[in-house]
């Protein structure tokens, strides 16, 4: 029963949590079913979920009940290696090469033998905070800059699920061994897009040296729009990887996004 004498030494991040842990079984209840189905008083459960709520982790709903507020959406949404702090900082970067390029911008991180990526339009419509999985990473510029700098381990694992040596086949793992060689002394990674376009995808790297995304640009498969594809890339990168150390490197308390 909420209330009860389960409530005797509870502390409020235990009580916080059994709130948050309502929303595993649906999408959104009322005050009394989230007091319920807590075990906490009705009075407990109306305070913390309005901190909750004006800390945008949950939101109340048109019928005056309660769900899963946008942070948490963000942060369910985004794989680890690019949490909501680095992906706000990454918005502005994407918009600008998409408009100076004219070309579509994406931002991917690595997700399992996946690329997961958000993207912006040369239009300029806003960046969705939501990822979607792509090709699996050994087939795109995204996955390959980023497999290049991963460690030894990441790379096993994609190249485990490659067919074996043979000549027939594109991919293999000593052929994506030897591609990603290049990348890591080049900073460059390409692969043939649509028909008469090429992407090309560089990475993004935070404290440390750590790669933590790659940014990727499809331009005509020419010299010159090449050249003009990887400057623009090596700027944006380059900038991307400055705000996300310094980033890295504030204290928890007063690292902003």
């Amino acid at each position: 029963m909420a209330g009860g004498a389960g409530q005797a030494g509870r502390s409020v991040a235990s009580k916080v949590t059994a709130i948050l842990m309502v929303f595993t079984r649906g999408s959104s209840y009322s005050l009394t079913e989230l007091a319920r189905l807590a075990d906490l008083p009705v009075s407990t459960a109306h305070r913390l979920a309005g901190e909750l709520t004006s800390r945008r982790l949950l939101e109340r709903t048109p019928d005056g009940g309660y769900r899963i507020g946008l942070s948490l959406r963000v942060i369910a949404a985004s794989p680890a290696g690019l949490m909501p702090p680095r992906l706000e900082r990454a918005r502005g970067i994407m918009m600008d090469l998409a408009a100076a390029t004219g070309t579509t911008a994406r931002l991917g991180v690595l997700d399992g033998r996946q690329v997961a990526y958000v993207e912006t339009p040369a239009s300029g419509g806003p960046l969705p905070w939501s990822f979607a999985a792509t090709l699996p990473a050994n087939a795109t510029a995204l996955g390959r800059a980023l497999l290049a700098f991963s460690p030894a381990a990441v790379v096993d694992e994609v190249a485990s699920g490659l067919p074996g040596d043979d000549a027939h086949l594109w991919v293999t793992p000593e052929r994506l061994r030897r591609a990603l060689a290049v990348i890591r002394l080049t900073r460059v990674a390409t692969c043939r897009a649509e028909q008469g376009s090429v992407a090309v995808a560089m990475p993004v790297f935070g404290a440390g040296g750590a790669v933590v995304a790659a940014l990727e640009l499809t331009v005509p498969d020419t010299a010159e729009d090449l050249v003009r594809g990887r400057a623009a890339l090596l700027v944006a990168t380059g900038s991307l990887s400055r705000q996300l150390a310094t980033l890295d490197a504030e204290p928890p308390d007063t690292a902003t996004g």
